[in-house]
């Protein structure tokens, strides 16, 4: 027997797939012509979609900005494809019903003292309804904050597949 067998002891993370904030991915591609398609090809057959993209055009490269239906296997599959890429979190906020939802989360955060670095639109609709994807100085705070507002935060496990669920 090795030490630590039958101690109890849980090892999961922190970072497993209950954790709130969503793990984009940032991948960085020269500028020309098919570097999109062969980093999207990367998750055919493998069951993971792509939920939200982002791409900032520079004169030399594109940065590319997604979040996955699994993050832990996206993650190995373009760490397996030699690919440079940054990993961050970010909030991911269903947006309410009525005139202008984006402007009652802004708002929340505003109110918050909460700067938001990056946002873009989630191509799936967990539980059917819109959502976005936030980048914030504090993550932590800005779930808080939007939890305490009333939004409905959207997690890792939101993201995932599930063949019962529309949208």
């Amino acid at each position: 027997m090795s030490i630590g067998d039958d101690a109890g002891t849980a090892f999961q993370t922190m970072r497993g797939r209950d954790f709130p904030a969503l793990r984009q991915f940032t991948v960085f591609l020269e500028n020309r012509v098919g570097q999109l398609l062969e980093v999207v090809k990367r998750f055919e057959g493998t069951g993971i979609r792509i939920c939200a993209l982002s791409i900032s055009d520079a004169a030399e490269c594109a940065f590319v900005r997604f979040l996955v239906s699994d993050a832990d296997r996206g993650r190995e599959i373009l760490e397996r494809s030699g690919l440079a890429i940054i990993e961050t979190d970010l909030v991911g906020v269903e947006l309410p019903a009525g005139p202008q939802p984006l402007l009652r989360v802004c708002t929340a955060l505003l109110q918050a003292e909460l700067n938001i670095t990056q946002a873009y639109p989630l191509i799936v609709r967990p539980n059917g309804k819109p959502a976005v994807a936030i980048m914030v100085e504090n993550t932590e705070f800005a779930m808080q904050t939007l939890i305490e507002k009333g939004f409905t935060i959207i997690t890792e496990g939101d993201l995932e597949d599930d063949p019962t669920r529309e949208g």
